[in-house]
Order: structure tokens, then sequence, then C-alpha cells
């Protein structure tokens, strides 16, 4: 076989594409993407890859519960049901500063024994992010239960 050298087209063509992919990702799409990757962790029960994306000084529910309380409420959780996941609905994420930004969502929450749930919540996320060394960490969040017929 043959080797054909590509035409300039083609090799214009290439670039174009690998400078499209190399754009750096928007605010909300980086936010959103750490969600995502702690919804993922959470949902196989990798404790300390989920921590991983949450600040030291980091606080829940109006200032009353720590970094260690959430993470220890998160293993009780896991613990609890052995099959824990999440339907994030629609997140919208806003800048708060230059390094901090905000995300509100809700999340479906549900959790059982196997492959049914026994039992679930829709909550109401409200998550504050800070970039640190590059990367986005939660520095707070609040979440309170939604009931059914409102949430829908």
């Amino acid at each position: 076989m043959k080797y054909r050298r590509p035409n300039q087209f083609t090799v214009s063509i290439l670039l174009v594409l690998l400078s499209a992919c190399s754009q750096p990702l928007t605010l909300e799409q980086q936010i959103i993407s750490t969600i995502r990757i702690m919804e993922e962790k959470i949902e196989a029960g990798d404790r300390r890859p989920f921590m991983k994306h949450i600040a030291a000084d980091f606080t829940a529910q109006n200032g009353t519960m720590n970094r260690e309380q959430v993470r220890a409420l998160m293993i009780m959780q896991l613990n609890r049901y052995k099959r824990l996941q999440a339907q994030l609905f629609p997140i919208r994420v806003s800048s708060t500063g230059d390094d901090s930004a905000k995300a509100v969502f809700r999340a479906l929450v549900t959790g059982g024994p196997g492959w049914i749930p026994e039992s679930g919540q829709i909550y109401e996320f409200e998550t504050h992010w800070t970039l640190t060394d590059g990367e986005w960490l939660l520095q707070n969040t609040n979440w309170n239960p939604d009931p059914f017929d409102q949430a829908l």
C-alpha cells in the first residue's frame, strides 16, 4: 500500500477542528462539569474523589455544617443505601466575582438496596464555588426538600 500525503485542504480542516476542540470551557461549562463529576463519584460510592471537589473551609446549611460533618453525612447515606442516585434538573450558573460563582439546581435523590429505589426526595440546591489553583471547589451549599407537588 502506498502512503498518500494529505492535501492542504485536509490539513486545514484538521487544524480548524483541533483548534475548535481546544477552546476553553465557559464558566457555566466548568461548574456543570464539576457538579457532574461529583454526581458520578457519589453514585459510584467514591467518597474520596467526591470530597476532592469540596473546599477545606466548606460550610453547609447556613454555616451549621462543616466539611467533616458533610463527609460523615455522605458516608452514612452510602452505608444506608447500596445504590444512591441523583437526577439533576437544569443547572443555572452565574458569576459572583472574578473567582467565584453560584449554581442553583434541583435534584431527585433516590436510594435503595438494589436497582429499584425504596425512597426518594427532590431537593433544591444553592451552591457557591471558588476557583482555587485552577480548580472549582464547592465553598458553600444549602439544600431544602421540595414537596413533589411543587417540584413538578
